[in-house]
């Protein structure tokens, strides 16, 4: 197949482009001009730049494509911010940019077999936070997860953005989109999750809030088979969850990567929520001040507020055949070895 990955360059992307190509395929990396390629030093990566917030430039380098070879038969829409200066930012990039993409491939007739949008769990916002049962030996979870028939409500603005944009794929007529909401995602690569690990080396796990917290994740290759398997599977107008299928307590991340860091000591400090929110509200405004974006702000503060972070992923077990094969142990180890073995760590 002829795939293009939007957001190559990032994190989830790039490791999308190297699984297509160890499954044979043309794979296209869609880039910006200022992006960098250090993820994508295979020769067989063709690439194409894609300006998203100027539709005239974006419709004169897809028509180029077009001339050259055609289209694609799948895209990946990876392409998002996560942090932005700004709250309108997160809306120009997530939801205008992926309507301006998709207006100009359907403009110049190039809309793919399947268009794979990778939103997240995030649309939801902090819904189901009351506790529906009592924690037990046999079943430990007090919170019920988020199913698909639920009702949205994003408390952050890249969870607004991210809806939004899903809304206008969904407004489509006969438009073959497939939409895969992961929680957490984590892995090589990845910086966010590293500024624990990193602060667990100098000794500091952070978290924040009293009131019991149940939260999700999904290793990065796992996250890629569940893209895989919604390009193969004769699926479309559809969203799925995806996470490894667990459920862990706010600790067991950061106990397992104290474990693979060779069990450092360890302060385990546990702030309120306004303490978090001051904190987050003064470096919000020196970023945006600095003209820089920043992991600990307005939006993050929402996200780690969050107490349920379950979701049902047997949607997409059952129609996408996925199955997760990392478990948050194994996938703990993998990605704290290779911070170690590139010197982040």
């Amino acid at each position: 197949m002829k795939i293009l990955v939007t957001g190559a360059s990032g994190f989830i992307g790039s490791f999308i482009v190297e699984k297509g190509l160890t499954e044979g395929h043309a794979m296209w990396a869609g880039i910006r001009a200022t992006s960098s390629r250090s993820y994508l030093q295979d020769s067989r990566i063709r690439f194409v730049e894609l300006d998203m917030e100027h539709p005239e430039i974006l419709r004169s380098q897809l028509a180029a494509c077009k001339a050259e070879f055609g289209g694609w038969d799948v895209i990946v829409h990876a392409a998002g911010a996560t942090k932005c200066i700004r709250r309108e930012d997160f809306f120009r990039t997530n939801t205008e940019g992926t309507r301006h993409f998709v207006d100009t491939l359907r403009e110049l007739d190039m809309v793919p077999g399947r268009f794979i949008f990778i939103s997240s769990l995030s649309v939801f916002g902090a819904i189901r936070e009351q506790a529906v049962r009592h924690a037990t030996s046999d079943n430990p979870w007090i919170y019920a997860p988020i199913r698909e028939n639920d009702t949205p409500r994003p408390n952050t603005a890249y969870g607004e953005s991210k809806l939004e944009a899903e809304r206008y794929l969904k407004s489509l007529k006969d438009f073959p989109y497939v939409i895969l909401r992961p929680t957490g995602v984590y892995g090589p690569r990845e910086k966010d999750y590293f500024v624990m690990a990193q602060s667990i080396k100098q000794h500091v796990d952070f978290s924040v809030g009293y009131r019991p917290q149940e939260i999700t994740f999904i290793y990065v290759k796992d996250l890629v088979q569940a893209v895989f398997s919604a390009m193969v599977k004769d699926i479309i107008g559809r969203e799925f969850f995806i996470s490894d299928g667990n459920i862990y307590h706010s600790t067991e991340f950061s106990d397992l990567i104290r474990t693979e860091l060779g069990h450092p000591f360890m302060l385990r400090i546990k702030a309120p929520v306004w303490f978090l929110r001051v904190v987050c509200a003064i470096n919000g405004s020196f970023s945006t001040w600095r003209g820089r974006t920043t992991t600990l702000n307005r939006d993050k503060f929402h996200i780690l507020c969050q107490r349920n972070w379950q979701c049902d992923i047997q949607p997409a077990v059952k129609e996408l055949d996925f199955r997760p094969e990392y478990p948050l142990a194994r996938g703990v180890k993998e990605t704290i070895a290779w911070y170690k073995k590139e010197g982040w760590l």
